[in-house]
């Protein structure tokens, strides 16, 4: 096995161990919910610490990983992670929560951007569109949660539970984590593969596109992974809540909900990167986010079971290739930097969607909560047209 194909690997194993973590929470948000005694509102309030924390690591992670290489921030990351989705099941009042989930946050948020940044530079060696095949290993692990998760959320209680996941993330991280670690550091070894250079001055933009500075071209794919990733993050958190709630079902089959979401995203994911060639960029955001809009309505405003699963499907096959497609657009735009950014911009969207629906839910409902992931994926089908004219394709 070349080092090129094992870094994969192993990059990948990470990125599959977020989601799986991820997820797990995801399954017992209505159990911690209802153990803190929290509204919609003030569990969206408490949500905020995921974002808080998130938002924060955010900011020096990409410096972190420059420093210290994303192989040693990986395994950093991934261990807070583990060790703090222990600590939701262990508190009792909204507070408590909200602080506990600051922790959650900033090992999601740093090992987010580690992750990201070895992919990134894994797909320039590779000369290939592979980003999308490290995001269906976060989304087979976000399906695997999900089915555990389900599957335990009956015979267990909310702590037992949550402390088993955290266990088995230190374990998974201590043994992918070493062979990570002897191995060459892909961020910081010098790469066969850089990113495009800006054109010549004075030189004329393409025929029917605008010229644009790279900034605002990488800001504008970083809107369109915001869009995907706000709807996301509000099915991660508030999808299995509205079957629960809303549809009044088991505990299992709210689980059951989120895992065609995932299953839906890891099916469109592996073939991401033929779609990618095939369609091209423009047709793989718009056609993307118009069915996973048209999908959310369905799933929010429909209240029969079998049509929320097939709209909940069509939201992650819809969703599945937005996220990685416009990062690794941005990165092969402006290199690392241009990854930074578009990925800050991009979570945002991640993080503010769980508290925003928790926000709206106390107001107008759940439901109609819900139908503003479709609202934000109708505003990326827009702008990835806009990036078709500001962006040539490659």
């Amino acid at each position: 096995m070349t080092a090129l194909r094992r870094t994969r690997l192993l990059v990948s194993a990470f990125f599959a161990l977020d989601g799986f973590l991820f997820a797990n929470w995801v399954v017992r948000v209505p159990a911690v919910k209802a153990q803190v005694g929290a509204s919609p509102g003030s569990l969206g309030l408490a949500l905020l610490g995921i974002s808080a924390g998130a938002v924060v690591t955010m900011l020096f992670a990409g410096q972190l990983c420059s420093r210290f290489g994303s192989r040693a921030m990986i395994v950093l990351s991934a261990t807070v992670m583990s060790l703090a989705i222990m600590l939701p099941a262990r508190v009792t009042t909204v507070a408590a929560l909200g602080a506990v989930l600051v922790a959650f946050g900033a090992g999601f948020g740093a090992m987010n951007v580690a992750i990201n940044s070895a992919a990134v530079e894994i797909t320039g060696r590779a000369h290939r569109p592979i980003m999308p095949s490290f995001h269906a290993a976060y989304s087979l692990g976000g399906l695997s949660g999900a089915l555990v998760g389900g599957a335990l959320a009956g015979a267990l209680s909310p702590t037992t539970h949550l402390s088993a996941v955290g266990t088995f993330g230190l374990v998974v991280t201590a043994c992918c984590g070493v062979a990570l670690l002897r191995g060459q550091d892909v961020s910081r070894a010098p790469a066969t593969a850089t990113a495009p250079t800006e054109p010549p001055a004075g030189a004329a933009p393409a025929r029917g596109r605008v010229a644009s500075s790279p900034a605002v071209v990488v800001a504008v794919f970083g809107l369109i992974a915001l869009c995907s990733s706000y709807g996301e993050g509000a099915m991660g958190d508030w999808g299995a809540l509205h079957l629960r709630v809303d549809l009044h079902t088991s505990a299992g089959l709210a689980a059951a909900g989120f895992a065609s979401f995932s299953a839906a995203m890891v099916i469109g994911r592996l073939s991401g990167s033929w779609m990618l060639r095939r369609a091209g960029r423009t047709f793989v955001l718009a056609a993307g986010a118009l069915m996973a809009g048209a999908g959310m309505l369905v799933a929010a405003l429909v209240p029969i079971l079998a049509l929320v699963i097939v709209g909940f499907s069509l939201v992650g096959l819809g969703l599945a290739n937005m996220f990685p497609a416009a990062i690794g657009e941005a990165g092969a735009l402006s290199g690392p930097r241009g990854v930074a950014i578009a990925s800050t911009i991009g979570y945002s969207g991640f993080l503010a969607g769980p508290p925003l629906i928790g926000f709206l839910a106390e107001r107008v409902g759940l439901p109609a909560a819900l139908t503003s992931i479709s609202a934000l994926a109708a505003l990326a089908a827009l702008v990835a047209l806009v990036a078709h004219r500001i962006a040539p394709e490659r």
